[in-house]
């Protein structure tokens, strides 16, 4: 159980590091990347980057859940 946990928890961190940095800094992003960018004209969010915010919130959920797993099976 330990080794499926663990396995678990390094794919959830390399996809938490991927997610994050697709989010944009001041201004580039996602949306910038493939060819979304309209300026200031548009400075509400796209509905790319919502779910992008919503994928990183599940994997930040993910992330905190195995590792208070791995906590409590390394713990025994």
């Amino acid at each position: 159980m330990l080794i499926a946990v663990l396995v678990l928890h390094v794919a959830v961190c390399l996809t938490l590091l991927f997610l994050v940095l697709l989010h944009s800094g001041r201004g580039g992003g996602l949306s910038d990347m493939f060819g979304g960018g309209m300026g200031a004209a548009a400075a509400g969010s796209t509905v790319v980057e919502k779910n992008l915010d919503r994928l990183t919130v599940v994997a930040g959920v993910m992330f905190t859940f195995t590792s208070i797993t791995l906590a409590l099976l390394i713990d025994k």
